[in-house]
């Protein structure tokens, strides 16, 4: 008989990504990881100047792949968000973020989704669904 184990926060890889708006990459790419980690990892998101809202396109696309993020909002970026994450993602958008010792910080390089449709907005999902998968893969892989 196989037991679960349960995962305590000591044991959860914590991801923050961040994009200036925190309205199209960045939420974009939380909603992957928390959709394909499910409790495994802590996500969380934010930008420096946050939008008024979520892009419309973003929303649009995550919803084809059955990924609902039409409730969520833009956060501003704190030092307490960097401080309390182990891994600190930056969109490819020129933001950067506090320097704490011990954390990794990573930029993906991706097109900005702002003032696109949704047909532009696609292949920037779908790539941002792949860095995600292998940071999955990296941080919180599935255990036996």
């Amino acid at each position: 008989m196989r037991r679960e184990r349960t995962i305590t926060k000591a044991d959860k890889p914590s991801v923050l990504f961040v994009c200036v708006h925190n309205a199209g990459r960045s939420q974009m790419a939380a909603a992957w990881l928390t959709h394909l980690a499910g409790d495994r990892v802590e996500v969380r998101s934010a930008g420096s100047d946050p939008g008024d809202q979520v892009n419309p396109a973003a929303v649009e696309a995550m919803a084809e792949v059955g990924i609902d993020i039409s409730q969520e909002t833009p956060k501003i970026l704190t030092v307490d968000a960097v401080r309390e994450s182990d891994v600190c993602i930056t969109m490819g958008c020129g933001d950067t973020c506090p320097v704490f010792p011990g954390k990794r910080y990573l930029d993906w390089k991706l097109d900005d989704p702002a003032g696109q449709g949704v047909e532009a907005v696609r292949p920037i999902r779908d790539e941002i669904k792949t860095l995600v998968e292998g940071l999955i893969a990296e941080i919180a892989p599935v255990k036996p």
